[in-house]
């Protein structure tokens, strides 16, 4: 599983950690050890290199909303 796919997971379980992003997302990816290129794709919300990098295929985990487990 890539690194950016685990984070958002995560991102989704971690209510720390989603407090934490929306406070300041950059620092958050940084500390997740993206690559500055999954970083970038994260901050401009870049679907399709997010799709691209992690392997995801349009539907695969799609939602209108955030579901959070928390």
């Amino acid at each position: 599983m890539s690194t950016l796919l685990e984070f958002m997971r995560k991102l989704g379980q971690d209510a720390a950690l989603a407090a934490d992003y929306e406070k300041d997302p950059a620092t958050v990816l940084a500390r997740a050890g993206l690559t500055a290129e999954e970083q970038r794709a994260m901050l401009s919300k870049d679907y399709a290199t997010i799709k691209r990098l992690t392997g995801l295929v349009d539907g695969q985990f799609a939602t209108n909303h955030i579901i959070k487990a928390y």
